[in-house]
């Protein structure tokens, strides 16, 4: 009888936990509750157990009491490490925002701009509702009148190799088309003239304003890349070091992790 309760209580939670995964993507907080009901769950059937076997209790009973005792083992440590994992990407989040905050603000500064204008970094990850998926590839958009044709324009100038033209019109594509699915590149881009013209402090900044205002988009891995090489090209080797290694946390599956890698691994940052 005790095992037969065991076998219906554990394959109704199996059927509760398979719908559950049906309806949604688990997070932290979801496994950490599907562990406490199961944990709940054993509770019951140990209490079960003990209420309904007799002094003369089978050893089969014994077994199955070692065998739940020995998943609410399992529970506990499954449990401790998933609170530990969530507690050390928080602390990873709070960081990599902290120092991309630190970044904008010495930029700003070396340009010899107005700090007091600069707006709240946004929190590394977005929306929780983002995907990896979603950060690698986006959705076609349709583009305004003229926007792609600027954006062709601002391109064939960085090919003919006229950086300082291009760097000009690729910020007032950005400016002038700043939720177009290109604006991310154009400044990606405008750093690139920049940088080939000899100014690392602008394409810096270029990099930066396509890192942190277009963190979900197809070139947020190469920007932040680049922003890391280009403090370094500065003499911020400390800060280079740290923002070429948010590359390895944010964008661990694309080529530019390891390009990352790489470099701290010649400037000697591990």
């Amino acid at each position: 009888m005790t095992r037969w309760i065991l076998l219906v209580v554990m394959c109704a939670f199996c059927a509760q936990v398979q719908a559950q995964d049906n309806e949604r993507e688990e997070t932290l907080a979801d496994v950490r509750q599907d562990l406490s009901y199961l944990y709940v769950e054993i509770q019951k059937l140990k209490r079960e157990l003990s209420t309904t076997s007799s002094p003369n209790r089978l050893p089969a009973e014994d077994s199955i009491l070692q065998r739940i005792n020995n998943i609410e083992a399992q529970l506990q440590r499954l449990t401790n490490a998933s609170e530990r994992l969530e507690f050390k990407l928080q602390n990873v989040i709070e960081d990599g925002t902290s120092r991309i905050g630190d970044l904008e603000f010495r930029l700003v500064e070396l340009e010899g701009g107005d700090v007091s204008g600069l707006s709240e970094t946004t929190t590394l990850g977005g929306n929780a509702d983002v995907t990896e998926a979603e950060i690698i590839v986006t959705k076609p958009v349709e583009l305004a009148v003229g926007e792609e044709a600027d954006f062709d324009t601002a391109q064939k100038a960085l090919e003919e190799k006229r950086y300082e033209d291009a760097a000009e019109m690729f910020n007032r594509f950005g400016k002038t088309y700043p939720t177009s699915p290109l604006a991310a590149q154009a400044f990606l881009l405008r750093g690139k003239a920049l940088e080939a013209n000899e100014d690392i402090k602008g394409s810096a900044r270029a990099y930066l304003e396509s890192f942190t205002n277009y963190q979900n988009s197809t070139v947020a891995p190469e920007a932040l890349t680049l922003l890391g090489k280009a403090l370094v090209k500065l003499g911020r080797i400390e800060a280079g070091c740290q923002t070429l290694s948010q590359v390895e946390i944010r964008f661990p599956q694309t080529p530019f992790a390891e390009d990352a890698y790489q470099a701290m691994q010649s400037l000697e940052c591990l």
